[in-house]
């Protein structure tokens, strides 16, 4: 453990000043000066799951023959998805987006990228290139989704997960593997967690807020400690999780259910019953507030608390509380339910 790295807080008071950020070393050259495109005012474009999204890049001027390339970075092997091509009089998609992708074009300089329905998989990096002859020039932007982090693993206990694994439990839970930013911005906000968890790059990082010893001990500052990259096959972790806006709606229905009575109360209301990252999701954009365990589609019993209380579970912060998975025999609890629109 003494070996972990402490990001974070480690960064926050080693952090250089705001201006030698912007300071070049000397000797070194000047970033190329764009001439055809326009910087954006604003890099990072702000959105939730099921919103159209548009990603500005404008030209200043046409040049005679060119192309407008738009790709996006994955995180999860740092290669570039090509999205679409167009030369302003034609344009080809590629790739799974290309049915929800399209030019803006509200004008002849314009080439920004429109995407509707936007996913959890739409976050991340984005590159508008101008390719001009032997020239060309690209401005990079940034699409964020707003959403929830949260840890996650199975019924058979703690660190079962390797890498493909994780990715495929966050799926099932309507949900995904989180980035190391959205994990970051997750413990800014408060998660304080001492189970190590994998993310979407393959690395593995826990988040603390508070010090203590089973998490490293009293003596190494808060942040987001990590393992690094693991062996994506045989290394078990759990999973950090996230998930944004739902397309539907999160409810409780109360009553001494069995885990298959739990499914089918929800049937019978049309719905079924809900994803652990649905009940986060409600939690979190619907404010969602229960004092009741209820059933899951995992199995497990949880519920949501948005302003705290003594008697539901004296807790000082909000949060997804859980019970863990108990017997599915068990007729104790109610059940959470998921309608779409």
């Amino acid at each position: 453990m003494h070996r972990l790295l402490l990001l974070g807080c480690f960064w926050l008071l080693t952090a250089p000043t705001v201006s030698s950020i912007f300071q070049r070393p000397t000797g070194s050259p000047a970033p190329p000066r764009l001439q055809y495109l326009l910087e954006p005012l604003h890099s990072t474009v702000h959105t939730q799951r099921g919103a159209t999204a548009t990603l500005p890049c404008v030209l200043r001027a046409l040049p005679q023959n060119y192309r407008v390339k738009w790709s996006k970075v994955e995180p999860a092997n740092y290669r570039e998805s090509i999205i679409i091509i167009t030369n302003g009089l034609y344009h080809k998609n590629y790739g799974p987006l290309s049915p929800r992708v399209h030019l803006r074009h509200s004008h002849r300089y314009d080439a920004s990228l429109t995407i509707t329905n936007v996913a959890l998989e739409d976050e991340g990096r984005y590159r508008c290139q101008l390719v001009n002859g032997l020239d060309d020039e690209s401005v990079s932007l940034t699409l964020h989704l707003e959403g929830v982090v949260f840890p996650y693993q199975p019924s058979n206990g703690r660190y079962k997960f390797n890498y493909h694994e994780a990715k495929r439990a966050c799926e099932q839970q309507d949900s995904r593997l989180a980035t190391y930013q959205q994990l970051y911005k997750a413990w800014t906000e408060g998660l304080d967690w001492c189970n190590a968890g994998w993310i979407l790059d393959g690395t593995v990082h826990y988040p603390i807020i508070n010090s203590r010893e089973p998490c490293g001990g009293h003596l190494l500052l808060p942040g987001v400690r990590t393992y690094g990259a693991k062996d994506k096959q045989k290394d078990r972790f759990d999973a950090f999780c996230f998930t944004s806006a739902l397309q539907g709606q999160v409810y409780f229905i109360r009553g001494h259910l069995n885990f298959k009575e739990a499914g089918q109360a929800c049937r019978n209301h049309g719905a079924a019953i809900a994803k652990v990252g649905q009940l986060y999701s409600a939690w979190k954009f619907s404010q969602l507030d229960r004092c009741d365990g209820g059933w899951l589609a995992d199995g497990s019993v949880r519920y949501p608390i948005t302003t705290p209380r003594e008697r539901c579970g004296g807790l000082p912060n909000p949060g997804v509380r859980s019970f863990g998975f108990p017997s599915k025999e068990m007729r104790t609890y109610g059940t959470y339910c998921f309608v779409g629109k």
